[in-house]
């Protein structure tokens, strides 16, 4: 099973939970009391619930399977999150002493008994969510857990509740077997990999170069216990967990050679990366330390321990996200350096994390020419603890010169292409008008009814997932089902009712996309979307959000309102939320009825003044109606703020896979060479000379011909007669 995870690439499916609570429990009278107590409250849906699979057999066109549910597929908040102050609030009702730390606030652990816990404040409340963790026991759970937990010890008159008390969904057979058999793995691989200093010098100095850790000394592997698995020239980087900080999980670093003597690297880890929490380095963090470097990788993590002595940590998933559920571990730190790589796309991610670690203790590494990432920089001589030393507060200013901008402009400027955002593999004519999608932008699109915007949108946005990506899809029109079934027939380019023996292999290859979708169908209120991206948006680190459409997810609340001041109002709030929170949302709207004969401009767009304002790019699905065949599609973008460049190229639509292409303009003829024989440059001499005497000698005659002709004017006028 690992040899195939090593040839995937890493995704971003959060899974809140923890596997060692995942098993049956035996239900204790607490566990009683605190199920007879939940009964009053209504049925929560929160992201911190674990997965729940029902497994059902079902025969169709004589094929039998096994069909899942997994409930982690959509993401569902309440409409009325909790905040902090409401947390605040309740726990000085209980007389329950805390502090407010950076991202969390820190309470004395329930789960231990009071004469064990003395004065440790290990229980973790997240401000944003209300999830808790207690690192002592690694219990977690909702806010809403943790309220019926103390509602329980108070009734009971206790001072703790045994870790056991929360019951967690029983795992079935097939997922208990599939967490035993990864087990099996992560101890089978680390048993049979070998520390560096095992390794014969001359291999030891291969394997280094291959992965660009020349510098990286035998001493620091072996630190942070980094080995060698030989039958695939792997490294291994061990999870070290747990209040045991037992192994529970490793990830593989593979490099393999590509055609263009390019080096690609592939990453794999062991449990899945749904069930992957991990911060490399941190069981050699102490207690005592205040400072801490996080980074985007394993090895760089080694060169900055290396090159600077500093406590460094790496995020399990590089720059793509921070689950939150490490946040409380990165909790005693007074200062957090993040330093996640040399180019524009990691000094976003900076950004973007310092704000939920804390942004008046974070500090930031500016990518640029002499501050690439930690490990180029020690391979370069850099002096490391110099760099983390001049990094830059996280703490917003309110008014910049450009002084501080400079070093931002220059890495605009060398880093086009990264600036420009992630290319579509698919559309490579919208690559060529819009440069790329990127972060922090409002797109609106609109197109003729019937004529296939949720079809053509969603391949749009299932091509940038499947580049990494985190989408988060609002669909109000259609639900979620048919929905997904577009996307998924979309991702195996065929038609699955036609091929069901197909259905799993795709279905499990799109089950790692990063991909999400609210529950929500037909008007809702605003403020409850509104909510939900931005709770999407903390936990999942999502980068982009469709909203399909405007006009379905307006509510009637306010139906005594002009219905044109009420779209101003929800287009205004999209605005501020994409760029306050780094997010690209794009905004289906409908246009308004034209003519058939009429091509749709900016203009046409419903309600077209705020929209066209506040948007950054306007495309538009054209569609030219025809009698005996379909309508002939285009894409046209009437706006585009990032350079100005707009224009319009064709689109094809192909039924049987549901996605749209561009057309080929023109087919290369291809011609036969016959083989060269060994005179070759003699023989196409004599040819070319040949050519050259016969173009010669027609010329001689043609001119020839022509002054006879002048010298005989009788011969003409005997014609002319």
């Amino acid at each position: 099973m690992w040899r195939g995870l090593l040839l995937k690439g890493t995704t971003c499916l959060l899974q809140v939970s923890a596997q060692s609570f995942l098993h049956q429990r035996h239900a204790s009278s607490q566990c009683f009391r605190l199920l007879t107590h939940r009964s009053v409250h209504k049925l929560r849906e929160t992201s911190c619930i674990p997965r729940l699979r029902s497994t059902d057999v079902f025969q169709s066109h004589n094929l039998i399977r096994n069909y899942k549910k997994d409930a982690k597929s959509t993401v569902e908040f309440p409409l009325s999150p909790i905040t902090v102050t409401d947390i605040k609030q309740y726990l000085r009702s209980k007389d329950i002493l805390f502090h407010d730390g950076y991202s969390c606030l820190h309470i004395p652990s329930i789960f231990i008994d009071a004469f064990t816990r003395k004065d440790s404040f290990s229980l973790f409340i997240d401000k944003t969510t209300g999830q808790f963790l207690c690192k002592d026991t690694l219990v977690e759970g909702s806010w809403e857990d943790l309220q019926d937990c103390l509602e329980v010890m108070q009734k009971d008159e206790q001072d703790s509740l045994s870790p056991h008390v929360l019951l967690g969904y029983p795992e079935s057979l097939e997922e208990q077997e599939e967490t035993e058999r990864e087990q099996r793995e992560v101890r089978e691989i680390w048993s049979s990999s070998l520390p560096f200093t095992d390794l014969h010098d001359e291999e030891a100095q291969l394997v280094k170069a291959m992965f660009r850790i020349t510098k990286i000394s035998n001493a620091t592997l072996k630190k942070f216990g980094v080995r060698l698995f030989k039958p695939t020239k792997s490294l291994v980087f061990p999870w070290f967990g747990g209040p045991d900080s037992s192994l529970k999980g490793i990830k593989l670093l593979s490099a393999q050679r590509t055609d263009g003597e390019k080096v690609t690297y592939h990453e794999a880890t062991v449990p899945k990366c749904s069930s992957y929490f991990n911060l490399f380095g941190l069981a050699l963090v102490s207690r005592m330390d205040s400072e801490v470097v996080v980074t985007g990788s394993e090895l760089d993590t080694l060169a900055v321990s290396q090159g600077t002595g500093l406590p460094s940590v790496a995020l399990p998933r590089g720059v793509s996200c921070l689950p939150p559920a490490l946040l409380p571990y990165l909790e005693q730190f007074k200062r957090v350096t993040l330093w996640l790589g040399g180019d524009i796309r990691s000094w976003e991610a900076s950004k973007l994390f310092s704000r939920k670690l804390g942004l008046r203790r974070c500090t930031l590494v500016r990518p640029g020419e002499f501050q690439p990432c930690p490990l180029e920089a020690l391979s370069q001589g850099k002096n490391l603890s110099r760099i983390v030393k001049a990094s830059i507060p996280a703490a917003h200013k309110s008014i910049v010169s450009f002084k501080q901008l400079r070093e931002d402009v220059y890495g605009e400027l060398v880093n086009t292409d990264q600036v420009a955002g992630v290319k579509w593999t698919r559309f490579p004519e919208l690559n060529r008008i819009l440069k790329g999608h990127r972060k922090g932008e409002l797109t609106v699109f609109t197109g003729p009814t019937g004529s296939g915007k949720t079809t053509f949108i969603s391949e749009l946005a299932l091509d940038l997932c499947m580049q990494g990506v985190n989408t988060l899809w609002g669909s109000f029109e259609i639900n979620n089902v048919r929905l997904a079934k577009i996307m998924l027939t979309q991702f195996a380019m065929q038609r699955l009712e036609e091929n069901l023996e197909q259905y799993d292999f795709w279905a499990d290859r799109f089950e790692e996309l990063p991909l999400y979708f609210m529950t929500f169908h037909g008007q809702q209120n605003i403020k409850a979307v509104l909510d939900t991206m931005q709770h999407a948006v903390y936990l999942y680190d999502i980068n982009h959000v469709i909203i399909d459409n405007l006009q379905f997810m307006m509510g009637q609340e306010n139906l005594s309102v002009d219905k044109f001041a009420v779209q101003d109002h929800i287009i205004g709030v999209f605005r501020k939320f994409a760029t306050n929170s780094s997010c690209h949302v794009t905004l289906i709207i409908h246009p308004r009825k034209e003519e058939d004969d009429r091509e749709l401009q900016t203009a046409s767009i419903f309600g077209s003044a705020k929209a066209s304002q506040e948007a950054d790019n306007v495309l538009i699905l054209q569609e030219k109606k025809l009698v005996t065949c379909p309508g002939r599609r285009s894409l046209q973008v009437t706006k585009n703020r990032f350079d100005g460049d707009v224009g319009i190229f064709p689109l094809d639509f192909i039924k049987s896979s549901l996605t749209f292409s561009t057309p080929i303009k023109g087919k290369h003829k291809l011609r036969k060479v016959a083989a060269k024989p060994e005179n070759e440059e003699e023989v196409q001499g004599n040819e070319v000379t040949a050519k050259k005497d016969e173009g010669k000698k027609e010329k001689a005659t043609k001119t020839a011909k022509a002054s006879q002709a002048a010298k005989c004017p009788a011969n003409r006028n005997d014609k002319a007669k």
